[in-house]
């Protein structure tokens, strides 16, 4: 499927700031860009750093006005489908790279949740279907209402208040799955279908020898997911980070089914 989308970003800056950006979409085997554009106003020096997992820029901006436009054209392929051979991989098996994805992080304290998800999911059986039982748990237990978490919130946070939003139903679903020794990351993406559309947090769990895509939010389908970023949590994927004085005036994002 081929996909149309991007952001437009308006700014106020009230003194010289810093932003590091990551809004544009990732490139891989599932992904293809077929076109993209990215304009910047006013034209600023521009530094980025690219890998397997996010796409960030840099820049300087002065004293006035920002307005970022980025669009681009994605040919997305459907992610694998996960059945009962998708199986969990004991830590010994666990190619070196993935192993990081175990620990607790900032904001995936999977350390403090051991005894609910044990008493939760401790007799699940184990695999692809265990991670849909978390992903049915989470869509069951904790109410998605907007505003009620904020950039401080913490899976252990949304356990306790049974509340959240995207960022929140993914960071408790990566949580759950570490403390089952399942590596989990962070997933951020343009979500086809989102209403009303926005930056869109959901993770993946790896298991048998790959990563698979689950939202327990289920606002949009996973197969018009199209990646942005990954890590261990949202610190790691914020589509913007600023270090100075701004004022966001306008922030629309878009994504939307096209002809191939």
């Amino acid at each position: 499927m081929n996909f149309k989308l991007g952001c437009h970003l308006d700014y106020d800056i009230s003194a010289d700031s810093t932003f590091f950006f990551n809004i544009r979409a990732l490139e891989n085997s599932y992904q293809q860009i077929i076109t993209q554009n990215l304009n910047i106003t006013p034209d600023c020096k521009l530094e980025e750093y690219r890998d397997r997992e996010n796409s960030y820029f840099r820049l300087i901006v002065p004293t006035g006005k920002l307005v970022i436009d980025y669009q681009a054209t994605v040919d997305l392929s459907p992610s694998p489908k996960g059945t009962d051979e998708a199986q969990e991989i004991s830590p010994e098996n666990l190619p070196l790279n993935i192993v990081p994805y175990l620990y607790p992080s900032r904001y995936c304290q999977s350390d403090r949740l051991m005894k609910l998800v044990q008493d939760e999911f401790g007799e699940c059986q184990p695999g692809y279907s265990r991670v849909e039982a978390i992903c049915d748990w989470i869509y069951r237990k904790i109410d998605y209402i907007s505003g009620s978490s904020d950039s401080q919130t913490s899976a252990y946070d949304t356990a306790i208040e049974r509340a959240g939003v995207c960022r929140d139903f993914a960071h408790l679903g990566i949580a759950f799955c570490r403390a089952l020794g399942i590596p989990a990351r962070f997933i951020s993406a343009y979500a086809w279908k989102l209403d009303p559309p926005d930056f869109h947090a959901c993770f993946e769990a790896y298991l048998g020898d790959r990563w698979y895509i689950f939202d327990a939010t289920r606002l949009a389908p996973t197969d018009g997911l199209v990646k942005i970023g990954m890590g261990k949590d949202a610190a790691d994927t914020a589509f913007a980070t600023v270090f100075g004085a701004f004022q966001l005036n306008t922030m629309n994002v878009y994504i939307d089914k096209v002809d191939s």
